[in-house]
């Protein structure tokens, strides 16, 4: 008889430490958005990200702090390079998390095998005078995507007990759930019969006879709530105004937007999303890069992003196509017809607004609904979110930072025609 036998655990508490745990308070400085120097963007050097290992282990270093697991004091002398033995155990602490993360795929180091426990670079974990600052990591797939997770999770959480599906219609259509009476087949019906239906017309017809000929005529279909797919584009505003006024805007922005990328990819596998930042002009970008994206530059190019997303949205066939947009800015650029970037950021140019309406009809005309969400509230603004809204039949949500995930998704998921303001 085989006999298991149970020792004392010896290994550190932060062996037992969960990553889960430690990356969802790591969230704001993973997707950092530009709000720290949004002063002085324009002396900084590209490398100056934020993507270092130092400012990685300042980070988790805080994290800890406010969970209280490790002393502040410490924290302090580790940063000013003085040796004590709470130093000596944050440098433990941080190279044993560090190997976790690469093990796990959560980060790498590029150019490095993240199976090695040699990626830890020699004095890395230190204080400020080390060489850490020059090592960058990168966050994985695996990382951004879980990250989108706990957003989502943290998202439905607050909106109470919510069953998540797909989209759901009034129309019906023949599907394997069955939820209503069935019908007569019809060529292109999925061919879920109603067994025991099919049988009565057909006995019903001819009586009862062996064999029993079934003919075209007694064929019946279950039927099933008909449940749509849908192409979203995310438009999302990075001109700088979405960082300033003391209030950053586009790091919430960005977690909805990977919220919404989980959703879609496990709750519904038929639709499609698709992210366009507008500037200065526009850019279509994947979710993998999303979580690096910051603001820049600095104007809001609104009519650009609306003519991307029409022609990204163009290329799917699905049943519903829509562009939500969040936005804080008022239109202050345009693309002429040569290329060339118009810029008027000092008042509601009336060019680059005809010419904003104008794409707007041209989504309208499309079949393309606008979705609208306004992070600030001044009058000319909300009177042009308000116009764009009344062009497209679409929906305007006047929300804030802290409001926009459970606005977004709600509408996604109830696709309800209704205006909320």
């Amino acid at each position: 008889m085989p006999i298991t036998r149970y020792s004392q655990f010896t290994g550190k508490w932060w062996d037992g430490l969960s990553l889960e745990d430690l990356f969802g308070e790591l969230g704001d400085y993973l997707l950092q958005s530009g709000f720290q120097h949004r002063f002085m963007d324009e002396y900084l050097d590209g490398d100056e990200d934020g993507r270092d290992l130092q400012d990685l282990y300042r980070a988790i270093l805080q994290a800890l702090a406010s969970g209280g697991q490790i002393r502040y004091e410490d924290i302090e002398d580790w940063l000013e390079g003085e040796e004590s033995e709470g130093k000596t155990q944050l440098d433990q602490i941080l190279k044993a998390l560090l190997e976790r993360m690469l093990q796990e795929g959560y980060i790498t180091l590029p150019g490095r095998e993240a199976e090695r426990s040699e990626t830890v670079p020699r004095g890395a974990v230190a204080g400020s005078n080390t060489d850490a600052g020059s090592v960058k990591f990168e966050l994985t797939n695996k990382a951004i995507d879980f990250l989108g997770y706990r957003t989502l999770r943290d998202l439905l959480s607050s909106l109470g007990r919510s069953s998540v599906g797909r989209h759901d219609t009034l129309a019906l259509s023949t599907g394997v759930e069955a939820s209503e009476a069935p019908k007569p087949y019809e060529f292109g019906d999925v061919l879920n019969l109603d067994i025991p239906g099919t049988l009565l017309r057909a006995v019903q017809r001819e009586g009862l006879a062996s064999p029993l000929q079934l003919d075209y005529g007694d064929l019946l279909v279950h039927q099933a709530e008909y449940q749509s797919s849908c192409a979203t584009v995310l438009m999302l505003d990075c001109s700088h105004s979405m960082v300033l006024y003391g209030e950053d805007r586009f790091t919430p922005a960005k977690r909805v937007a990977l919220a919404l990328a989980h959703l879609i990819r496990t709750q519904y596998p038929g639709d499609t999303l698709n992210v366009v930042l507008f500037h200065d002009s526009a850019e279509e970008v994947p979710a993998g890069r999303l979580a690096r994206v910051t603001v820049g530059p600095y104007h809001t190019n609104t009519q650009q992003g609306l003519r991307l997303a029409r022609r990204i949205l163009s290329r799917q066939r699905k049943d519903m196509r829509q562009i939500i947009m969040i936005t804080d800015g008022k239109p202050s650029a345009m693309t002429m017809p040569d290329g060339r970037i118009y810029k008027n950021a000092m008042s509601l140019d009336p060019w680059i607004l005809r010419e904003t309406f104008r794409e707007v009809t041209e989504c309208r005309r499309s079949g393309i609904l606008i979705n609208t969400f306004m992070l600030a509230r001044d009058y000319d603004l909300v009177a042009f979110v308000q116009k764009v809204s009344e062009i497209c039949r679409g929906k305007a949500y006047f929300t804030t930072p802290t409001t926009l995930g459970r606005y977004l998704l709600m509408d996604f998921m109830t696709k309800r025609v209704r205006r909320v303001h």
